[in-house]
């Protein structure tokens, strides 16, 4: 079999499913394992895949700039935010990360609610300004371009200061192994500290989100407390977590 036909075989396989194990499909395809390997680096270095001990899984394709992102989806998105609307309740506090499922979710926000929203997304604290009684706190620090959002130490230390009721938090995958995953490792260690401020932790996944892994993990599928998602609940979500279709 050639090297092309071998890989579009692999990328096959993986979105059939949901991930690889190089020992058996080099088993199956009567090659050596280091030439599965090398394949899977190669697809992994195209950003085909993402490469983990033993083999590959799915890589998101939501770990992508914001204006990318922004076209993935949106009729989803408002689905979403309409399912999460309801549990934001007047006077709580509410941490909300950045990304384009909710900004869709602060569009929809019913224009009298009074709440204090607590971010580090200078483009949410903006897109409550037509909100009179909703309190804007905005966290401070460098920001990360990839997602125009603040990180580093002045943020983290700003969310520890913080004890909110709900935390909204973007993840760019959701996996049985790799849990809650995002595409930076300065981002990961922040969403964590954010989900340690919180009562709750609530996800809006899009359909390319579940199943799907990117580089840094967050935390484990069970640190959530709810995950608002479409279709039927995925057998590997774990029983605590309460999951609301949209």
């Amino acid at each position: 079999m050639l090297t092309q036909d071998r890989k579009a075989l692999l990328l096959d396989r993986l979105g059939r499913d949901g991930r690889l194990i190089a020992a058996e499909l080099a088993t199956e395809l009567q090659v050596s394992e280091d030439t599965i390997r090398r394949d899977l680096r190669d697809l992994a270095a195209e950003g085909r895949l993402l490469r983990v001990h033993g083999g590959a899984l799915p890589l998101s394709p939501t770990h992508a700039p914001v204006a990318t992102r922004q076209s993935l989806h949106p009729q989803a998105k408002a689905r979403l935010a309409r399912r999460a609307l309801p549990l934001i309740r007047p006077g709580q506090i509410v941490i909300m990360d950045g990304g384009t499922t909710h900004l869709a979710m602060v569009a929809q926000l019913p224009p009298g609610l009074a709440c204090t929203i607590v971010t580090h997304a200078p483009a949410i604290a903006a897109a409550l300004e037509p909100f009179p009684r909703i309190e804007i706190l905005l966290i401070g620090g460098p920001i990360l371009r990839l997602s125009m959002v603040a990180c580093g130490a002045e943020a983290a230390e700003a969310y520890g200061n913080i004890r909110a009721d709900l935390c909204f938090l973007g993840v760019t995958g959701l996996q049985s192994e790799t849990g809650l995953t995002t595409g930076h490792p300065e981002e990961a260690r922040l969403k964590a500290r954010m989900m340690r401020s919180a009562a709750e932790t609530i996800v809006l996944a899009t359909p390319d989100k579940l199943g799907a892994t990117s580089p840094f993990r967050i935390a484990g599928l069970d640190a959530a407390t709810t995950v608002i998602s479409q279709g039927p609940r995925p057998d590997w979500l774990p029983d605590r977590v309460v999951h609301l279709s949209a």
